[in-house]
């Protein structure tokens, strides 16, 4: 499942996420342009409250088309 930046925005995610990114080794620029899999995400072991919010967000952009 790919998270965007939409996801981000309807779940409040404050602009410090580019800086999460960048700790993580992510890339802000192509998250922006195609956002990124949920499985990187979870992967970094960082955050897991937020990216679940992430998820349901997602799940709801994809019920909803």
């Amino acid at each position: 499942m790919k998270i965007t930046v939409d996801d981000f925005r309807r779940v409040g995610i404050c602009p410090a996420a580019r800086n999460w990114f960048a700790r993580h080794g992510l890339d802000w620029r192509d998250f922006l342009r195609n956002g990124v899999e949920l499985e990187r995400l979870r992967a970094t072991g960082d955050q897991q409250t937020m990216i679940d919010r992430l998820e349901a967000a997602a799940q709801e952009r994809l019920k909803n088309g």
